[in-house]
């Protein structure tokens, strides 16, 4: 009997050590410093914000927007009153955009931005990144994706195709 213990001792120890490093898929999302963050030189202040809340920043670049560019990648908004001023907006200097990763990376994302309309943010999320440096919902210094779709949409858009593996992203842009 004391051995058939020990053995289901030995089992529930071994069971309980494998749950517990059971491989748990970490989350990317889409993150990106608008041209008011960037010339405002927030992108130090933001990616230092990024890495103390537990994010991998898994790939980053700077770029340019053009017209095309900006249409494409806010297609979904191309009928609303406000899409004039984005398109200007978006390219009225750089963008630095990054793949972020880890687990719920989207709502802590999302979290860690605030809401849409920097004035909201600056009242009730006044430690966002949108109190910090915007100014207004058009000029919110930062987009985070929004759903698992919208991420896989938007990385593969700026970086190409992501797998599993962190390091093997495409640049095609």
């Amino acid at each position: 009997m004391r051995e058939v213990l020990s053995l289901l001792a030995f089992f529930l120890f071994f069971l309980s050590r494998s749950l517990n490093y059971a491989s748990v898929e970490k989350e990317k999302t889409l993150a990106m410093i608008k041209p008011d963050g960037v010339s405002g030189n927030y992108t130090t202040q933001i990616k230092s914000i990024i890495l103390e809340s537990g994010f991998n920043i898994v790939r980053e670049k700077m770029l340019q927007l053009n017209e095309e560019t900006v249409a494409h990648f806010y297609a979904e908004h191309s009928g609303r009153s406000f899409f004039p001023n984005l398109m200007k907006y978006m390219t009225s200097g750089p963008v630095y955009i990054m793949v972020l990763e880890k687990l719920n990376a989207i709502f802590d994302w999302r979290n860690l931005i605030g809401p849409t309309d920097s004035r909201k943010a600056k009242v009730s999320h006044q430690n966002s990144i949108r109190a910090i440096c915007g100014l207004d919902s058009e000029r919110n210094c930062v987009h985070g994706s929004d759903s698992p779709q919208s991420a896989a949409r938007e990385i593969s858009f700026f970086f190409g195709e992501i797998s599993g593996d962190a390091g093997s992203i495409h640049d095609e842009l």
